[in-house]
Formats: structure tokens, sequence, C-alpha cells
């Protein structure tokens, strides 16, 4: 079996997706984590980059969505400033 680059990017993206879900799933991470949404924002690049060549359409826009909603929440986690409980 030979895989090119493109196939590659899309094992690779698939890996990061499925492994985000995993620790999410067993409360190894948080769903506002940067870790969380960065695997999910590169894992939807290498499936887009993938599908894309493969011309599966439905697959590229549910990727590019995926990529946006991770995109769109790092931005948020990174721009909003924590907030700390009282000391008692």
């Amino acid at each position: 079996m030979i895989f090119d680059i493109y196939s590659i990017l899309g094992w690779i993206g698939m890996i990061l997706l499925i492994l985000a879900y995993f620790l999410l799933s067993t409360k190894k991470i948080k769903s506002n984590s940067l870790f969380y949404h960065t695997l999910n924002l590169f894992g939807a690049v290498g499936i887009t980059i993938s599908t894309f060549i493969t011309k599966s359409w439905p697959s590229v826009v549910l990727n590019i969505i995926w990529f946006g909603i991770s995109a769109f929440s790092l931005y948020k986690i990174i721009t909003t400033k924590p907030v700390y409980k009282e000391l008692k």
C-alpha cells in the first residue's frame, strides 16, 4: 500500500480528531482547553486537505466548518481575560 502526502494528512487528521474526542470523553481534558481545540483544528485541516484532493465535497464542507468552530473557540479562549475566584 502506497500513501501519498494527502492520504497521510488525512490519516493524521483523523487520528487527531479521534484523540481529541477520546480525551474529552475520558475527562482527560476539558472542552474549553487550548489543547482540545488545537487538536480539532489541525485534525480538520488534515482531513480537509485530503478530502479536497479526492473531491469528497460533503466532507470538505464539514471539516471547513469544524475548522471554523475550532478557530473561533481558540480565539475566544486566547482573548478572554481570566476570571479569578476571590480568595477567602
